[in-house]
């Protein structure tokens, strides 16, 4: 059974930091088309953050673009999402998701998602 789990959230000050974690269990990276990390506050779309594929490229919003850095630990089955500069509007739930099909930002293109992971940042 694929399963993933999120980890490293909290609660921080403007401008701090904070990593993201996501172990992936059943599931092997490089059967993955694409690995994301999105975020969603009450009342609003789901919204993809950034994303890696297997060749290592990736993607990432305009609001954390020179922020926020997505890798990886292969041997680990580990997806990170760095997060510096933090800003209150960044909080929100923040989830990782794996999809078989190419990179997209759009959740409906992902195939398993963690339980989610709260970041709030005043």
């Amino acid at each position: 059974h694929v399963q993933l789990v999120e980890s490293g959230g909290g609660s921080v000050q403007s401008g701090g930091s904070l990593r993201l974690s996501c172990v992936m269990s059943g599931y092997r990276y490089s059967s993955a088309a694409c690995m994301g990390w999105f975020r969603q506050v009450p009342g609003k779309e789901r919204e993809g953050v950034a994303s890696i594929d297997t060749y290592g490229l990736t993607h990432y919003t305009d609001s954390v673009k020179g922020r926020f850095t997505i890798s990886q630990d292969n041997a680990n089955n580990t997806l990170y999402l760095h997060m510096n500069s933090l800003k209150p509007e960044d909080t929100a739930v923040y989830y990782c998701a794996a999809g078989g099909g190419g990179c997209t930002s759009s959740p409906g293109a992902y195939d398993y998602w963690g339980q989610g992971t709260q970041v709030t940042v005043s």
